[in-house]
């Protein structure tokens, strides 16, 4: 046995190539590594929005990232073997190349929702306004976000709209204000005007008690002494609450005989001058 036939005990042959035996050990290795890594990351994946998405994006994040990190390990073992991969690396470059200019709109609006699923600044359910767009979050998806207006119409948004949109949640908070301007006759009396309605929001159960409510004369007007009332109630009930006060101030008020007056103007008709 000479010197050649020993080193060849140490090659993997395979038709055409020789490969020394350490580095097919090498490509393994990185082969196992590469399946573990993917593991643990597509394992995280689950873990981390698996209450935020739905279950069918949430399998598409995972076989993005765990076959994306297989074919990277795959490619650079290929790399420890000896095979020049520069021509191939440079075919891929030029596809990249022309599929990200073609999908740059795709990347944008995926990387858009997964910031938004990590940041979360709306969820569903949620009322909100985005941009132009009012109404209730139904879905949240990795390229897009759909709402059903107030007027029962669903529109889809574009994540990368939603992104860079100024977004109004209208019940992130637990609590929500809203406000009324009423106008009561200077002949009234705006002290028991102000009694009336406080005690009308004393009772209602959906108001809260804290912050309390405000009432108070807010101006002086060409026609009427305007009160101003101010009330918290919680997000979720504050559109019913409002829209039931409003009417049960104004019988309230009307009950005790103040009144709501029409625009009035005094007109000075300078006296006719005698011949």
């Amino acid at each position: 046995m000479n010197l050649t036939d020993v080193k060849n005990l140490f090659k993997y042959n395979i038709p055409g190539i020789s490969i020394p035996i350490y580095k097919f050990l090498i490509f393994i290795v990185v082969i196992f590594v590469s399946i573990i890594i993917a593991q643990i990351v597509k394992i995280n994946i689950r873990r981390t929005f698996k209450e935020r998405v739905p279950k069918t994006t949430l399998s598409l994040m995972e076989k993005i990232a765990y076959y994306g990190i297989l074919i990277i390990g795959f490619l650079a073992a290929l790399g420890n073997l000896g095979f020049q991969l520069s021509g191939l690396l440079f075919t891929g470059g030029i596809i990249g190349i022309v599929i990200g200019f073609a999908s740059q709109t795709v990347v944008s609006n995926l990387v858009s929702g997964l910031f938004l699923l990590i940041e979360k600044p709306i969820k569903v359910g949620d009322g909100v306004s985005i941009g132009d767009v009012s109404g209730v979050v139904k879905d949240i998806r990795v390229l897009s976000t759909t709402i059903r207006t107030w007027d029962g119409i669903y529109v889809r948004l574009p994540n990368e709209k939603v992104f860079t949109s100024n977004i109004q949640n209208f019940v992130a908070h637990a609590a929500r204000r809203f406000e009324y301007k009423i106008g009561i006759r200077y002949k009234d009396d705006a002290e028991k005007a102000m009694e009336i309605i406080k005690n009308l929001l004393e009772e209602h159960p959906l108001i809260l008690k804290e912050p309390a409510p405000q009432v108070f004369v807010a101006e002086l007007g060409d026609s009427s002494v305007v009160l101003a009332v101010r009330i918290w109630a919680p997000s979720q009930h504050w559109f019913s609450v409002r829209t039931e006060m409003l009417w049960k101030i104004k019988v309230a008020l009307e009950k005790e005989g103040i009144q709501i007056p029409f625009p009035q103007r005094v007109i000075w008709m300078a006296g006719k001058t005698e011949g």
